[in-house]
């Protein structure tokens, strides 16, 4: 394995606007705004003006990089100084942390080796990354690491005083020999770490102590490009403007809400693989929306449609996901795209003609939460088909949409539906039969397909956005606190 070349300015930052309370308000109420407001005043007096630095390696394209979006631009809203930096790596960096991310979920990934030669690779990258973090940081500042990338940075941020906390984003159930090899690697690099923190308490490793042990499902942001409210006609001319869907005029280009609140345009293209003509607007629409990984199970949705939905001929089926080549932290997209491609290039032509492939550009990543929250608000049915999931944003997204979904019993999806009322849930993510069934009767009950997506939203109203996640974030700094005496 080649040394790791230094370049100059590895950390990149992400700038995120501040957005008060208030704006909060017509989604909650007033009452959940001023707890929400008293929850940043507890937080300003626990921090006594030391900073909150959060660290990951990308800063779009997933799931982390949406939440800390709508995390921090609430925390900065009730006068949180709160940053967001990007570490850098190369691509044996990546190849080695996608094999972790695997592990963690209990699959061995590539099959590859994690033994001194990865040590050493990892610990480098990381190193050099620290030599631009360390002098950021003060003593006392809280530093919030995610995921494996970053495991690697707590010893460094440690020596000089930092309060460092580790939020794991991903895990499995039940541990395996694949999650005890990932763990394996990294305890060493985690035993700095004051705080803990997952989406559900089975993910965490044993030797992690109770009282260092915080769980934090994650939220998402009623008034995000990704989840703000669209009628069905701004849906339907928006995905006609990018070609998801068939039909539209010459006019004026669909808007949308940027994250500091000024209107944007939708003019990018997505880039679709298909052999016959889009779906007509009022085709019935079965969709998964997720990045391209093995985890997320893009081609077993596409057998399970072909295997088992084949004679529903005017349904559809679409796979949407980030372009490719917009990830950086996730080596392994590009293959599982071309392992779906080859099976749609597979499939009966009158099969093929109604499976969409498409890939969302990045460049302007709230243009592209802009096209995805359209595609979620059409879609008569929405999939998250996860073989194993950390907590399934998309799901929540749906949700609160109003949208039916069908989802893995896996991770923390279990945390989000409840089976039959809020959603539908596979026990056996690889039973396509099951799988078929599900989406076979929503798709015939639009009376069903309300009363699900009504409970649906509901559930994320009550449980799952940003004034409960905030709230709980204070409580883990306020610990730490307490803590160091």
């Amino acid at each position: 394995m080649r040394p790791p070349e230094r370049s100059r300015d590895l950390l990149g930052e992400v700038r995120v606007g501040a957005v008060p309370p208030e704006h909060l308000e017509p989604v909650i109420g007033a009452a959940r705004v001023r707890a929400l407001a008293k929850v940043g005043a507890r937080m300003r007096a626990v921090l006594a003006g030391r900073q909150v630095l959060n660290v990951n390696s990308t800063g779009a394209g997933g799931g982390v990089a949406e939440l800390l979006q709508t995390l921090l631009a609430y925390s900065r809203g009730v006068g949180i100084d709160a940053r967001w930096l990007v570490i850098q790596g190369d691509a044996d960096f990546f190849a080695i942390t996608k094999r972790l991310h695997d592990g963690l979920y209990g699959s061995p990934g590539d099959g590859g080796p994690l033994g001194e030669s990865e040590r050493r690779h990892y610990e480098a990258v990381l190193g050099d990354n620290a030599s631009e973090l360390v002098p950021l940081v003060r003593p006392d500042d809280v530093i919030l690491l995610h995921d494996p990338q970053t495991a690697g940075l707590a010893g460094a941020l440690a020596a000089v005083g930092a309060r460092v906390v580790w939020r794991c984003h991903v895990g499995r159930d039940e541990q395996n020999t694949a999650t005890r090899r990932a763990w394996g690697f990294l305890r060493r690099y985690l035993e700095p770490v004051e705080i803990f923190v997952f989406s559900k308490v089975a993910f965490a490793p044993s030797w992690v102590p109770a009282d260092r042990l915080a769980l934090i499902p994650p939220s998402i942001d009623p008034f995000s490009s990704k989840n703000e409210a669209i009628d069905a006609a701004e849906s339907v001319a928006m995905l006609q403007c990018v070609g998801l869907l068939d039909g539209g005029s010459p006019g004026p280009t669909p808007q949308f809400t940027r994250g500091d609140g000024t209107r944007g345009h939708v003019h990018r293209h997505t880039d679709i693989l298909r052999s016959g003509p889009p779906p007509p607007p009022d085709a019935p629409l079965l969709m998964q929306a997720s990045r391209w990984d093995a985890w997320k199970d893009m081609r077993g949705v596409m057998d399970g449609f072909a295997d088992h939905l084949g004679d529903l001929a005017d349904t559809h089926l679409v796979l949407a996901g980030p372009s490719v080549h917009s990830i950086a932290d996730d080596p392994a997209a590009a293959r599982v795209l071309d392992e779906c491609v080859s099976v749609w290039r597979s499939l009966p032509d009158t099969i093929r003609a109604r499976t969409h492939l498409a890939c969302v550009p990045m460049d302007d990543t709230d243009e592209a939460a802009a096209i995805v929250n359209a595609l979620q608000q059409h879609s008569t049915v929405v999939v998250q088909k996860s073989l194993a999931e950390g907590f399934g944003l998309t799901v929540a997204e749906a949700m609160w949409k109003h949208r039916p979904v069908i989802a893995s019993a896996v991770g923390g999806i279990t945390d989000q539906i409840i089976d039959g009322e809020s959603g539908c849930l596979l026990r056996d993510p690889q039973d396509l039969s099951a799988f078929a069934a599900a989406a076979r009767r929503l798709l015939g009950d639009p009376v069903e397909r309300e009363r699900i997506g009504q409970r649906a939203h509901d559930r994320i109203l009550e449980q799952f956005l940003p004034d409960r996640h905030l709230e709980q974030w204070t409580r883990v700094v306020a610990s730490l606190s307490r803590g160091r005496g």
